[in-house]
């Protein structure tokens, strides 16, 4: 199975299922992934920042059956071997990093916490909390810093119930199409 294959049958399979108690939400795994792909596309970022969108929270549904609640114990990490089979670093950076963009925006953007659903509050001090200042220092160096903290921002507000968006299959286009730019060899300029 070729991994478009596999993202769809991962939304297929766990793409209705929604946090449950302190982590509830008001959208599915599936409504959210597609809301902030949507984001991400309005903002008129690269195909890799909203192929990053669409599957930033793909690791909540590789464990678990059809109707168990999402969990986030290290979301972020969950999928990364999956998607690294096929998609690079500007898909997969963005994604690794966006639980830590939370973390940074609390940490130097005072009004940010207020804006947080009350589930991203209760999650954010399972993931550790504000960033001290040499971790900000160590992410603010990584050179998809600004990816994760765009990413983070669209996270936040992809959580609309009801909101329209085009059909995960629209979006799987651009992840094919991310795929094909990731396999093509670079050209390297002779000077």
């Amino acid at each position: 199975m070729d991994l478009v294959s596999k993202i769809d049958a991962l939304f297929a399979r766990r793409g209705a299922c929604r946090y449950e108690g302190e982590r509830r939400e008001g959208v599915s795994a599936l409504e959210h992934a597609l809301q902030c792909a949507q984001l991400a596309e309005w903002a008129h970022a690269d195909n890799s920042l909203v192929v990053a969108a669409l599957l930033h929270d793909l690791g909540q549904l590789m464990d678990g059956g059809p109707q168990e609640p999402l969990q986030d114990d290290r979301h972020e990490q969950l999928a990364l071997p999956l998607l690294a089979a096929g998609l690079g670093p500007d898909v997969l950076e963005p994604i690794r990093l966006h639980v830590q963009a939370k973390r940074y925006l609390v940490s130097t953007d005072p009004s940010y916490e207020g804006g947080l659903s009350p589930a991203s509050r209760h999650s954010l001090a399972l993931q550790g909390g504000s960033m001290k200042p040499e971790e900000q220092l160590v992410f603010m160096a990584h050179p998809h810093a600004s990816a994760a903290l765009q990413l983070r921002r669209w996270d936040d507000l992809a959580k609309v119930p009801g909101k329209r968006t085009p059909p995960l299959g629209y979006y799987l286009v651009l992840v094919e199409d991310e795929l094909a730019r990731t396999r093509r060899p670079r050209r390297v300029a002779i000077a």
